[in-house]
C-alpha cells in the first residue's frame, strides 16, 4: 500500500526533510487527472459511454462451499450433499441454500457462474492473485490488481481516491506469498487506499482524513513551504520522474485530506441507525455500507475484504477441525452476517439508482472438497466453485456455467480467473487489448492474450 510517509532523512536548505514533504498521509492510488483520463479515451483504452461505471469487489478469503450454498446437489449421496436443503428465490432459475435466506430474495438482481477453476496450487495466496489479477506471480513480476488497473487507465473522478481496500489488505493466510491487493508493477502511486480501521467501532475515524486543523496548520503550513522549496529546486530535479511524482503524490494527498467531500464520505455517522442496522452493526456489514457511500461519493473501486485472515477469526475455510470451523458453524457464524450485508447492499444501491452502474462482484480464491471430511467441513479445492455479479450491465437472475453431478469439476463454460477478471473489465468499459507500463518498460496486456469475458452475464 502506498505511504507517503518517507523515511529519509536528505535535508533542504530550509531545513525540512523529506520526510515532511511526504507525510500528508497513509494514502494510497493518487490516479490520474482528467486530462489523463481524455488521453486514455482518446487511445481507445476506455470506453467513452461507461464513465460512471464502479465496481465493489466482495472477497470472500478463505472460500466458501459452492455445495452448501451457492451449487447444492441434492440428490448425490449425503457424504457429498451435505446437511442443508436448497430453497426457490426470486428468479426461477436459481436455487441456493437455506442459510442464504436473504440471498434468495434478491436473486433476480445477481446471476451465479458455477464453473471456476484454476489448477495452481490449492493454497489461500495463489487463488487471491489469479482472482484480483488475473494472474499467478512468477519470475518476481507481481501483477495489478483489477482496481490498481482501473485506477491507471481510468482516473479519480473527485478528491476521493479511485481505488479503497475495506477494512484492511489481507493478512496472513499460510503461504507467505503476495495476495495481489496492490499495483504490482505499476507502482505505489497506483496503490489503493486502505481504511486500516474498523467501521463497526463507536470510535471509527480515518486518521488520514481528519480536517486540518487536527492535523495542526503549522504541519500543513510547513508542507507548503516544502513544496515551494521543491518546485524552486534545479531544473534536473524540477524534470526528473521522481520530482514529478512527489510533486503529484502531494498534489493528490493534500487534496484528499483537506477535502471536506472526502471526510464525509467515509463519515458513517452521517446514516441514520436504522440503515446501519440494516446492514448489521459488525466489520463486514459497515464495510458494506461504507462502500456504498464511496461509490455514490465518487469511487470508482472498492474491495471489501470479508475477512481478513484464516487463523484468528471464523471464515468460510471450513476445514471443520479447530481452529476452523464445521459447515454446521458456517450456518451458525458466518452466513447471517454475509447474508444480512450483501442483501441490504444490492437492496440500498438499487433503491439509489446506483446498482446499474456499480458492478457488485463476489469472488473467492477457490471452491471445497465436494466430499465432507470426517471433522464435518470441506477442504480447499480449485477444481470448481461458483463466483457471482450484479448490477454494472449484468443481467440478474441466471446461471452460467455447470458444475458436474458432485460439483467437483466444470462441466459447461468452465471459466478461469483471467476471465472473471476479463469480465470485470468488461463491464467497467475498459480495452481488454489495451496495454499498461510493464517491467523494464515493455507494454503489458491488461488481461492474457485471447481472455474472453462472460458477455453471456450482460
Amino acid at each position: 500500500m502506498l505511504n507517503l510517509t518517507g523515511n529519509g532523512t536528505a535535508h533542504t536548505c530550509d531545513g525540512l526533510t523529506r520526510r515532511d514533504f511526504l507525510q500528508v498521509g497513509t494514502l494510497g492510488a493518487v490516479g490520474l487527472s482528467l486530462a489523463d483520463m481524455a488521453q486514455a479515451k482518446a487511445a481507445g483504452q476506455v470506453s467513452s459511454d461507461k464513465d460512471d461505471r464502479a465496481c465493489i469487489m466482495i472477497f470472500n478469503l478463505g472460500a466458501p462451499s459452492q455445495i452448501d450454498l451457492f451449487d447444492m446437489k441434492p440428490d448425490a449421496a449425503a457424504e457429498i450433499r451435505g446437511p442443508f436443503q436448497p430453497i426457490a428465490t426470486s428468479s426461477p432459475d436459481i436455487r441456493i441454500s437455506e442459510v442464504l435466506p436473504l440471498h434468495a430474495k434478491h436473486a433476480d438482481k445477481f446471476s451465479l457462474v458455477r464453473s471456476c477453476y484454476h489448477t495452481a496450487a490449492a493454497v489461500h495466496d495463489t487463488g487471491h492473485q489469479m482472482m484480483q489479477t488475473g494472474r499467478l506471480f512468477s519470475g518476481g513480476i507481481n501483477t495489478p490488481h483489477a482496481g490498481c488497473v482501473n485506477a491507471y487507465q481510468r482516473g479519480r473522478k473527485t478528491d476521493l481516491p479511485p481505488f479503497v481496500i475495506l477494512p484492511e489488505p489481507m493478512g496472513s493466510t499460510g503461504g507467505g506469498l503476495p495476495h495481489g491487493q496492490d499495483a504490482g508493477f505499476l507502482g505505489k502511486a497506483y496503490d489503493p487506499f486502505v481504511l486500516m480501521a474498523d467501521p463497526s467501532k463507536a470510535d471509527f475515524k480515518v486518521p488520514d482524513l481528519l480536517p486540518p486543523k487536527t492535523i495542526g496548520e503549522v504541519r500543513i503550513d510547513r508542507r507548503r513551504k516544502l513544496r515551494d522549496v521543491v518546485e524552486s529546486t534545479a531544473d534536473a530535479f524540477e524534470k526528473s520522474a521522481n520530482a514529478q511524482l512527489l510533486d503529484s503524490n502531494f498534489q493528490a494527498a493534500y487534496r484528499l485530506v483537506t477535502s471536506t467531500q472526502a471526510r464525509e464520505a467515509f463519515d458513517l455517522s452521517k446514516e441514520p441507525q436504522t440503515v446501519r442496522d440494516r446492514y448489521g452493526m459488525n466489520r463486514f456489514g459497515q464495510c458494506c455500507l461504507l462502500a456504498r457511500r464511496l461509490i455514490e461519493a465518487g469511487v470508482r473501486f472498492v474491495t471489501v475484504n470479508t475477512f481478513l485472515t484464516v487463523f484468528n477469526e471464523l471464515t468460510w475455510d471450513i476445514h471443520g477441525s479447530v481452529p476452523f470451523t464445521s459447515i454446521e458453524g458456517m450456518k451458525e457464524k458466518v452466513c447471517p452476517m454475509y447474508d444480512q450485508a450483501y442483501s441490504a447492499l444490492l437492496e440500498d444501491l438499487a433503491d439509489r439508482g446506483l446498482l446499474g452502474n456499480t458492478l457488485v462482484c463476489n469472488l473467492a480464491e477457490f471452491g471445497r472438497t465436494p466430499r465432507v471430511n470426517p471433522t464435518g467441513g470441506r477442504d480447499h479445492w480449485p477444481g470448481c466453485w461458483t463466483v457471482y455479479f450484479a448490477g454494472g450491465g449484468v443481467q440478474g437472475g441466471r446461471v452460467i456455467g455447470k458444475s458436474d453431478p458432485i460439483g467437483g469439476y466444470p462441466a459447461e463454460r468452465p471459466t478461469p480467473p483471467n476471465e472473471v477478471v476479463g469480465t470485470i473489465f468488461h463491464s467497467l468499459g475498459l480495452n481488454l487489448e489495451s496495454h499498461l507500463p510493464g517491467p523494464a518498460g515493455r507494454p503489458f496486456p491488461i488481461v492474457d492474450f485471447g481472455t474472453k469475458p462472460l458477455t453471456e452475464l450482460f
